[in-house]
């Protein structure tokens, strides 16, 4: 591959997480309000259940079907190329956002909750993206190409909110068909952009043999992943406190509506998208991993415990002071991950780091949904004291991560 070649590629891949991504992204200033403010109906009260705990499984839900789709969609990858893996999951994709609108339309609570869990085992696709990104190098230096990766992942975290928060005033159910279109538009893009070019030979082993022994969860079999698993368990598991429910603090403490939780995401994520875009590979060769690692997490611990008392004044600044230390923290762990166990195959390394934000995800939702009913206040600062366990973590087992390094 020449490097002209890898900048195109990385430029389509880039075009393909922006817009997974914002399809991704859509809802979630959507549906807070839904649960909490829109008039009482079958999906919002189903069973007569309290709304929060209901928003509490809706979120949980799709990062569950994520978690599925993580475990096996990148090794898959691994073995029947990335294109062809990648275009089944994103169709997959476009369905579900399909069904999750008229499961709205329906106000059909188990229709819409399956149509998320589908929807989420398909976009266990984000680790092709990586995958893809980290295997440029050395055309294109690794930490950059999986900091532009980001960028683009997170501009998708920007666009989505925004457009979901200023169309909900057409209805809960064209925010997902819009999602669909997204997805829709990342087929074509994977379709005229990503070669049939994988000179993979044919596996002899079943679909069904190969998730069992090459799914990404076996990597926790070598030791030497252990620690930086662990961080990343308990960083992510208090990342995700954080953004599943700082909508709800926003609605129940500053009465917020999704506009404002829409301005609120533009502030967080477009700093993460300059900072992942322009500092991380710099900060990254001048200090390493393992220390922006540890720098990272007691920077978002302190902020996330200050953010709860916070008036509508200060939300803005912050949150954007928030997105540039989530970018550094969170461009480290692919890179780290990628560059001493890519051997293992790019797929399943980069589906293990989906994997596992999709576990934690689906524990703080669980946790959090009844946890927020008392106070939402409670699940910020909850992750704060995860995030924060989490630097303890990586910061009593950086000598073996040095040995590990000295030995690479």
């Amino acid at each position: 591959m020449t490097p002209k070649k890898a900048r195109l590629v990385l430029f389509s891949v880039m075009l393909i997480s922006l817009l997974g991504t914002a399809g991704i992204a859509l809802p979630y200033p959507v549906l807070a309000p839904y649960f909490l403010d829109y008039p009482a109906n079958d999906l919002t009260h189903f069973m007569g259940w309290h709304p929060k705990v209901l928003l509490g499984f809706s979120l949980a839900i799709y990062p569950l079907g994520l978690l599925l789709g993580s475990i096996f969609i990148g090794a898959l990858s691994d073995h029947y190329g990335r294109r062809k893996v990648l275009l089944l999951s994103l169709f997959g994709s476009a369905v579900g956002y399909l069904l999750t609108a008229i499961s709205v339309l329906y106000e059909s609570f188990i229709g819409f909750t399956l149509a998320r869990l589908v929807t989420g085992i398909c976009e266990g696709n984000i680790s092709i993206a990586r995958a893809i990104g980290a295997e440029l190098h050395p055309h294109i230096e690794r930490t950059k190409a999986i900091s532009l990766v980001y960028a683009a992942t997170y501009a998708g975290w920007l666009i989505g909110p925004l457009i979901g928060g200023f169309l909900m005033v057409y209805g809960v159910a064209n925010v997902f068909n819009i999602a669909a279109v997204g997805i829709l538009i990342a087929i074509l893009l994977v379709f005229f952009t990503i070669e049939r070019r994988e000179n993979r030979e044919v596996p002899t082993q079943s679909v069904w043999r190969l998730i069992k022994d090459n799914n990404s969860l076996t990597l926790l079999k070598h030791k030497e992943v252990l620690p930086v698993f662990w961080f990343y368990f308990l960083y992510s598991m208090g990342l995700n406190a954080f953004y599943d429910f700082y909508p709800v603090w926003f609605v129940d403490n500053l009465q917020f509506d999704s506009k404002q939780i829409a301005w609120a995401t533009v502030a967080l994520t477009g700093c993460m998208i300059v900072v992942s875009s322009f500092l991380v590979d710099k900060a990254n060769y001048r200090y390493g991993e393992i220390k922006l690692m540890i720098i990272g997490g007691l920077a978002l611990a302190l902020l996330l415990t200050i953010q709860p008392f916070i008036n509508a004044t200060w939300v803005y600044p912050l949150f954007f002071i928030i997105g540039g230390w989530i970018a550094i923290a969170n461009g480290m762990v692919p890179t780290y991950l990628s560059k001493y166990f890519g051997h293992l195959g790019q797929g399943r390394v980069m589906g293990l780091q989906t994997t596992t934000f999709c576990i934690t995800n689906v524990i703080i939702a669980t946790v959090g949904g009844p946890l927020s009913v008392i106070s939402a206040t409670l699940v910020i600062l909850l992750g704060a004291a995860l995030i924060a366990a989490s630097v303890l973590v990586i910061w009593f087992s950086r000598k073996q991560q040095a040995l590990l390094t000295a030995n690479s």
